[in-house]
This record gives structure tokens, C-alpha cells and sequence, in this order.
């Protein structure tokens, strides 16, 4: 569920309206929005100097005003400079007030005004070009907030924001675009991109298939039931590759799940009662009614245990879809589908936990019974470095796969007990951080020395791990991996099915109770709980999407794929019973997809206002 970052530039150069120094067809566009009362604009008002003695005509420089917030000289600065009467009078201005003082001073503007001829504070026949002078550096603001600025300086190379060092050979090999840099901002380009993770999921899943049903297929098959693990003296601990994703891999996913689930109840869109009533309700209905028609259809007998496919949804694939709508999509109803999804997950988790799990140890469940007082202690004592909860985890996940739960419950353990810290007094952590840079930056004392000094660089650390908390800190590590590396694996590992008339054979009730449960079970479900709670007054329904609409999202929350092929390998233990079950889930995923977006796009046309309240 990663959420986009703005990494563009969000309005192109214009030669008519931008401070350019360069050719207008130079290879390399380098713009920058600063601020002058900011000492690091300054400092990387220098490396500006040596990259355009470097490239020359190659390089094209633009100039963008983002003054400091809270600062009146910096925004008076900002819009004196732009009631410069010609090109070379704003670059003569704007050096002097780069390079004139340490730090901006009055005299500094009193000296520009002086050269363009102006008052700073200016008369009524000079009102309307400082009027025009405000709105350009408004625009300017307006671009930065836009294209993701947060602090000044901050660079943009050929239209993609550049956060690495300031040097001049950081600089030059972005600009050069060198193999290293190249794969990064396409990597960048891809995670940015919000629907990503369910494009790669659906490349995985895919793969999986085609080379199941090739020549490969035996041995890609195989390939997963090979064992590996670790001897010790006498014992031995060794699981199927597929168990090792499954069990193991897929506790990552599982933390991270736990992770997000924390945040929202804390912090996010269900740390609300009134918010969080409409997607509780919605999820409760997309699990509960799914469960209900799958028994049903399948009746009685060995697969009556497999209730739990059809109540789950794929976050990944259906937050993609929904965001590919773009405009289309209210965001309130963008909200309500993700709400709704971590419940889901919620639900998917209890039910794993409760009915999916073999038979018990009491001596390992005791065990992690106590390392789970263990978590408890350190969360209540303050210990917030992340290797101890890491390390405890580790071990907590053994036991808990040897105690006959399943494993991935040990992720979720882990994230409740990982501790979320109130936030710190961020004004006094700057200042510190201020003082420590100052001290080690005096003027006379850099002689002999290659940067900050080992203890400032553990005080600096030891400063930017209060202000993230450890839940924080681990999410922000741990999601992409989640996201990137671990849901893939587990499609290559989970998705492959041989595709034969063999697998529908005897299989057509079972494959029936899945589809219909999760394309038709599910929006259903959706749709009367909400409709539901609304009636009753224990929810409130924004005007911004119509019921037809949410409608078409619960459509989409019929998207199962990998918490029902999860639970469905856990259901049933024979090949061909979960060979059905995983092409029954890929149907019922692809037909919920098209009905989703198929609602979705009919409903947009529809104004929520004229529709009656059901």
C-alpha cells in the first residue's frame, strides 16, 4: 500500500517566464528552488559555479524562489529581485544577495533596490510592478509545493528531483546519467508510480502460469519443493523453498500489514469512530456475506474448510486499479476502499490464526508466550532501538511455527508490541542539531579535518533516531521490500497451476462457491452492510460517492489473489483441490477487476446528489 512520492518537476521551463542562465537546447536543465536568506542556498550557490564551468554550454541553470517560510526578508528578497528591469540586472541581484553577506541583511536589499533604481518601499507609480513581482514569486511557490519541495535548496536534474550530495562529482554523474544512476531513477520512476505493486504482483502471477504450462513447468514446479535450512549438532531445521515463502518470507508481508493496521488506528483514517464506521461496515459485510454463499454452494463435505478464500482482499491489485481511474474515483471512495481493505486484512489475520493453523505444542506456545511478555517488557521499559525487537522476533516466529500456529502471526505480534513513540519536540531536536553543525563548522577550526567529527555524527544519529519512532523506522525499511520482493516471490511460488481439463473435473462445485463468493458475495455484502449502518445511524455515508459507486469498489474488493491463495494452500492440502481453488480465485480476481472498473467508469457519469438514498 505505498503511496506515491512526487518526484517531477511540476511546471516545464519556459523561456519566457523562468530565470535561465544556458542554452535553451542544452542536453542538461538543471533548476533549482532556493531562498536567500538560506545558508545551504549559499553554500550550493558555489557547486552551481563549478558544475557551469564544468559542462559550459551543455548545461542549462534555471533560478526558482521558495523563500523560508516565516521569513519577511527572504520573501521581500524574493519579489525585489524580480522587478529587475533586464536579464543581466536579476543574475547581477541575485549573486549580491547569494554572496554579499554571511547572512541576508537589509543593507543587502537597500544595495539591489539602489541598482534597479527602486524603493523597497515603493511608491504609488511603482505599486503595479511590485504587484506583478509578488505573483511571480507566488507561482514559484506554488510550483515548489507542487513538485514535492520541502527545504531549500532542492534540485531538480531534467525535470527528476535529485537528492543526493551537493558535490560537483555527485552532480556530474546524475547529469552524465551513468549506468548507476540510470537504473535508480527508473526504480524511482516504477515505485512512484502508485499502481506498481499490483502491476509487478500481476507480471509475477503471470509468469508463474505461462512457464507452469511450458516445457518448464515439471521442474519450475519442483523447483519450490526442494528443502533447505541448517543443521546443529544433532537437530536439523529444514523447510520446502514454498514453505520458506509461505511461512517465512510471508511474515515480512504480514509485519508490514500489522504496521499499517497500527498507523490507521492510531494516527490514520480508523483512529476515528465516525470515520472508521462506513469501511468497517463495508469489510465486515465483504467477509462475512463471501463466507456465508461459499458455504452454501459447496455444501458439506472436505471442502467445507475452505470458507476462508472468498473473504479475502488483494489491497495490492484493487488500491491499483482504483487509482489507474484516477478522477474518475472520488477520493473519499479511494479512502473507503483502502479503510476497508486493512480491516480486511484484520479479519483475514484472526481467521489465519483461528482456523488455519495445525495442531498445538503447549511447550512452544508457552514459549512464545514468554517472548511475548519479553516484547511487552521492552515496550514499557523505552527500548527503542529496532535490533532488540528484531532479534526477539526472530526467535518469537520459531516458536510460533513449531507450536502449530502459523508462523506469520509472529509479524503481526511483532508489529502490535514494536512501540510507536509520541512525537518529540521537533523545534528543540533542530536547535541541537543546529549547534552541533555550528560548533563543528567554525570558522579556522576545518583545517586538518575531512567533514564532522565522529562524536557530531553520533549525536547527529542518535538525534534522528528519536525523531522517527521504531515502528516508523521499520516500516519505511521494510515495505518496499514487502511490496518489491517478498508479494512476487510468494506468486512465482503460490500462482503456477497446470491448466487441463483435469483440474474442472469433479472440482465444479468448489470452483463455483469461490467465483460467485468473491465476485458476487463480496460487493453484495459490501453494499447491504453499509447500507446497513447508515440506516441504523451507526455510519454516515459522504456525499462525494454514490452507492452505485461503492458499489463498483466492492466489485473490486472481489480482487482476492494473495490472501485467497494464501489461505486456500492452507485449506487443502491436496495438489489437485488447490490447483481448482487457485484457478478459481484467478477468475473470480479477473472478472471482479472488470466489473469493478466497468461500474467505476459508468458510475462517474453519474452525480451522487441525484441518487436516492437506499
Amino acid at each position: 500500500m505505498n503511496l506515491p512520492i512526487i518526484t517531477r518537476l511540476d511546471r516545464p521551463v519556459s523561456e519566457v517566464y523562468d530565470h535561465i542562465l544556458g542554452p535553451e537546447n542544452a542536453e542538461i536543465t538543471l533548476v533549482e528552488y532556493g531562498s536567500y536568506d538560506c545558508r545551504e542556498c549559499r553554500i550550493a550557490n558555489e557547486r552551481i559555479a563549478d558544475i557551469r564551468d564544468k559542462f559550459g554550454d551543455r548545461l542549462r541553470y534555471v533560478f526558482r524562489h521558495r523563500p523560508l517560510p516565516g521569513s519577511e526578508i527572504a520573501q521581500r528578497a524574493a519579489e525585489l529581485v524580480e522587478q529587475a528591469p533586464d536579464v543581466d540586472s536579476f543574475w547581477r541581484a541575485h549573486l549580491t544577495l547569494m554572496t554579499r553577506s554571511d547572512h541576508l541583511l537589509e543593507e543587502d536589499l537597500q544595495v539591489v533596490a539602489d541598482d534597479f533604481g527602486v524603493s523597497l518601499s515603493p511608491p504609488p507609480e511603482q505599486a503595479e510592478k511590485a504587484r506583478h513581482a509578488q505573483e511571480h514569486v507566488e507561482a514559484d511557490k506554488i510550483s515548489a509545493r507542487a513538485s514535492g519541495v520541502r527545504f531549500t535548496p532542492t534540485f531538480f536534474i531534467n525535470d527528476r528531483r535529485y537528492d543526493g550530495p551537493w558535490d560537483q562529482l555527485s552532480f556530474a554523474d546524475e547529469m552524465l546519467g551513468s549506468l548507476g544512476h540510470r537504473v535508480r531513477s527508473a526504480a524511482l520512476d516504477f515505485v512512484s508510480w502508485a499502481p506498481s505493486t499490483g502491476v509487478l504482483l500481476l507480471v509475477a502471477t503471470v509468469l508463474a502460469i505461462v512457464v507452469t504450462n511450458t516445457a518448464f513447468g515439471t521442474g519450475f514446479l519442483n523447483f519450490w519443493t526442494q528443502y533447505a535450512g541448517i543443521s546443529f549438532g544433532s537437530g536439523d531445521f529444514r523447510l520446502s523453498l514454498q514453505h520458506w515463502v509461505n511461512d517465512g518470507l510471508l511474515t515480512i508481508f504480514f509485519l508490514v500489514v500489522g504496521l499499517e493496521i497500527k498507523r490507521e488506528f492510531t494516527t490514520g483514517r480508523l483512529s476515528r469512530i465516525r470515520s472508521a464506521a462506513m469501511p468497517i461496515a463495508g469489510a465486515i459485510g465483504g467477509m462475512v456475506i463471501p463466507a456465508i454463499v461459499y458455504r452454501v454452494l459447496v455444501g458439506t463435505g472436505s471442502w467445507d474448510h475452505g470458507w476462508g478464500i472468498p473473504m479475502a482482499t488483494d489491497t495490492a491489485f484493487a488500491v491499483a486499479l482504483i487509482v489507474m481511474l484516477g478522477s474518475r474515483v472520488p477520493v473519499e471512495l479511494r479512502i473507503f476502499l483502502t479503510a476497508a481493505a486493512i480491516v480486511d486484512d484484520i479479519g483475514a489475520i484472526i481467521v489465519v490464526a483461528l482456523f488455519y493453523s495445525g495442531e498445538l505444542s503447549t511447550n512452544y506456545l508457552l514459549g512464545a508466550a514468554a517472548l511475548l511478555g519479553l516484547l511487552i517488557m521492552m515496550n514499557k521499559s523505552g527500548v527503542y532501538r529496532v535490533v532488540p525487537y528484531v532479534i526477539v522476533g526472530v526467535v518469537l516466529w520459531f516458536f510460533i511455527l513449531q507450536s502449530g500456529l502459523h508462523a506469520t502471526l509472529a509479524g503481526v505480534l511483532l508489529a502490535v508490541l514494536i512501540p510507536t513513540r509520541p512525537p518529540p519536540n521537533l523545534h528543540a531536536l533542530m536547535t541541537q542539531i543546529g549547534s552541533i553543525v555550528r560548533a563543528e563548522t567554525r570558522p579556522g577550526d576545518n583545517v586538518l579535518k575531512h567533514g564532522l567529527s565522529t562524536p557530531a555524527l553520533r549525536a547527529l544519529d542518535a538525534i534522528h533516531d528519536r525523531i522517527e519512532s521504531p515502528a516508523d523506522r521499520v516500516l519505511r525499511h521494510v515495505e518496499p521490500w514487502s511490496s518489491y520482493v517478498v508479494l512476487p516471490v510468494f506468486a512465482l511460488a503460490n500462482a503456477g497451476v497446470m491448466i487441463s481439463w483435469d483440474v474442472f473435473s469433479g472440482h465444479e462445485p468448489l470452483m463455483i462457491a469461490i467465483l460467485v463468493g468473491l465476485a458476487v458475495g463480496k460487493p453484495i455484502g459490501m453494499l447491504l452492510v453499509t447500507a446497513l449502518a447508515v440506516r441504523l445511524g451507526l455510519a454516515e455515508k459522504p456525499d462525494d460517492y454514490s452507492w452505485f459507486q461503492l458499489f463498483g469498489a466492492g466489485s473490486l474488493a472481489g480482487i482476492g489473489f494473495t490472501m485467497s491463495l494464501f489461505i486456500a494452500g492452507q485449506a487443502f492440502p491436496s495438489d489437485a483441490d488447490f490447483a481448482a481453488a487457485k484457478i478459481a480465485v484467478f477468475a473470480a480476481s479477473v472478472l471482479s477487476a472488470i466489473l469493478g472498473v466497468t461500474l467505476l467508469w459508468a458510475g462517474s457519469r453519474t452525480s451522487p446528489s441525484s441518487e436516492q438514498d437506499l
